[in-house]
């Protein structure tokens, strides 16, 4: 397994975890305010749009984590997607009444992006060649 393909595997699996605690958090409602949304850790405001979202994304990574090309494109696509909800987060925290982005979400979208652009950018996304040992 490639290391594009163990980053996206572990991302997947921590949208996934973080899906699950938002839920179990009180994110099944699904207030968008930033001062009144339930939150992960006291910090990060939650609602059930937004635990969506991680499960997806998570999803999304557990099965692109499958091959180089697909953890590829995973990384460089979600690591834009964050990057864009970053920017977002500062002009409509609340995106309109459905999902808190802003405030410490802001910073943890931001680190994320970048995180998952430079290993999607920095890989080429080809496959191992069959037979070729680790």
């Amino acid at each position: 397994m490639r290391l594009v393909q163990k980053f996206a595997a572990t991302f997947g699996v921590v949208f996934v975890l973080v899906a699950l605690v938002g839920f179990l958090t009180g994110g099944m409602s699904m207030d968008a305010h930033m001062a009144t949304a339930p939150k992960v850790a006291g910090l990060f405001p939650m609602n059930l749009a937004h635990n969506a979202v991680h499960l997806l994304f998570g999803i999304w990574g557990l099965f692109a984590a499958r091959s180089a090309v697909n953890s590829r494109r995973y990384c460089l696509l979600s690591g834009a997607v964050y990057l864009l909800l970053a920017g977002v987060g500062f002009i409509l925290p609340e995106t309109f009444g459905l999902i808190p982005i802003g405030g410490n979400d802001i910073t943890l979208h931001a680190v994320l992006g970048i995180a998952l652009t430079m290993v999607g950018a920095m890989t080429n996304g080809e496959e191992e060649p069959v037979g070729a040992s680790a």
